[in-house]
């Protein structure tokens, strides 16, 4: 199975369009055209067929972690103040 056919799985699975997948990927400040999505899912014998690397798909799935759960907290200890 390859990426390609993972990230179309979760699309469909998740009932999400190009557009939040572009919007989701903008969480983890990484920038994605719905044209460059449309290239993932077309069909590997089309001529603008691309192959989704796994950082596209790593960063895809951070920003669904987000979207879905919401940020992580601050978890740094905060120090007393002197006074």
């Amino acid at each position: 199975m390859t990426n390609n056919d993972i990230f179309k799985k979760l699309r469909v699975a998740l009932k999400i369009t190009n557009t939040d997948i572009v919007n989701i990927c903008k969480l983890v400040d990484f920038k994605v055209t719905e044209s460059e999505l449309g290239a993932f899912f077309r069909s590997e014998d089309h001529p603008k067929y691309r192959n989704c690397g796994d950082q596209i798909l790593r960063n895809f799935l951070n920003g669904l972690v987000i979207h879905l759960r919401g940020p992580m907290p601050d978890k740094r200890v905060k120090k007393p103040s002197d006074k």
